[in-house]
């Protein structure tokens, strides 16, 4: 067994991890979708914009800090560690192409949660060896919301983590209500969800039914 070195304390909650994405919300902005996941009890929730002017997503992400704040959910902003530093935020995830874990620790402390997404044993090992808090794990199924998104890894990569490694986790990557049982099946307990909620008519409705199944299958 791995275990993880961070020396952060706060943990991962269970539950829904939700993801912004204003292309895939239905004409919708951030904050307004952002409103309503909050509202419906979703305890993390990670900014992830590829395309706005940096102006802008200090902007949002200034409201969100306060919004998650009223909530008491967790706020994770996406790749960009000063906008990060500058709205006070619980934390980052980054990708396996992004600065190095010991650097990103380096510039953001001790206190800030960090979250590295991987897709094999090899780069779970090493991302729970370098001190992450938590690791996505995925893509568990196709995905079309990132544009260099890798191939599937499926739920093989998902049971070697749960049967493995003493990390919090994230299950990411094509997620739906209609394939979500087999994930909380396989083990996971905190799982993220992007199209599936912000691409909703009806957001709370989305929700309560995704809520309903995780606590169910425990």
């Amino acid at each position: 067994m791995i275990i993880n070195k961070s020396t952060n304390n706060r943990a991962l909650p269970a539950g829904i991890y939700a993801l912004t994405s204003e292309l895939h919300s239905q004409g919708r902005s951030n904050l307004e979708v952002a409103g309503e996941i909050l509202a419906s009890g979703v305890p993390i929730l990670q900014y992830r914009e590829k395309s706005k002017r940096v102006r802008e997503m200090y902007e949002e992400c200034l409201v969100l800090r306060t919004m998650t704040q009223h909530t008491g959910a967790l706020f994770i902003i996406n790749d960009h560690l000063d906008l990060a530093l500058a709205v006070g935020a619980d934390g980052v995830h980054i990708g396996q192409d992004d600065l190095p874990l010991f650097k990103v620790r380096e510039l953001l402390g001790p206190d800030f949660l960090i979250g590295v997404s991987t897709h094999s044993p090899a780069q779970a090992q090493a991302a729970v060896k370098d001190g992450a808090d938590y690791i996505g794990v995925g893509p568990i199924f196709a995905t079309r919301t990132k544009l260099d998104v890798c191939d599937p890894v499926g739920l093989d990569y998902l049971n070697y983590v749960v049967q493995n490694l003493k990390i919090p986790f994230v299950a990411i990557g094509g997620i739906k209500e209609h394939n979500l049982a087999e994930v909380v099946k396989a083990g996971a307990r905190t799982i993220a969800f992007v199209t599936e909620i912000v691409g909703s008519p009806d957001i709370p409705g989305k929700i309560k039914s995704l809520q309903q199944l995780m606590e169910t299958r425990h």
